[in-house]
């Protein structure tokens, strides 16, 4: 196998022998020149790939309506009964249903109920519902809201 030629130029021994490395391990200006131009391919193409799914999932993926269910507080009315009261916000015209429930210190559910909320040209409305229970519950929220 032929050895490289250490440059002529350089009279310190320790630019031959960094030259020497250099070539034996591919570190040259075209190795470098090939790794940027590589890097700069991929570069772009992460950011052309991520462009198109942003402008994919922000166009096309968009929900025709948009809704929150947000708790506002319990009351504990008795051993059997909570009080639960909710801000609803929806668009108009857009009725819903929505699941209220009563846990208990361990958090197990002790009261379930399944309330219908009509359509409203209101935006934002705020609710009110008793929950039964079966034993004393400690706190009242909203569980889950669906379009109907």
């Amino acid at each position: 196998m032929p050895k490289p030629e250490t440059p002529a130029a350089s009279s310190d021994p320790a630019d031959a022998i960094a030259a020497s490395l250099d070539d034996r391990y591919g570190r040259s200006r075209s190795a470098t020149k090939r790794t940027r131009f590589v890097g700069v391919i991929t570069a772009s193409a992460i950011t052309i790939v991520f462009v198109a799914w942003a402008i994919w999932g922000g166009l096309v993926g968009s929900p025709t309506a948009q809704f929150a269910a947000v708790d506002a507080r319990h009351t504990v009315v008795s051993d059997s009964a909570v009080d639960v009261t909710w801000e609803f916000t929806a668009p108009t015209g857009t009725a819903a249903r929505c699941a209220v429930q009563a846990l208990n210190s361990t958090f197990a559910i002790v009261g379930w109920k399944e309330v219908e909320l009509p359509a409203s040209t209101e935006i934002t409305r705020v609710f009110t519902e008793r929950v039964l229970t079966t034993e004393l519950a400690v706190t009242g929220l909203i569980y889950r809201c669906w379009l109907t």
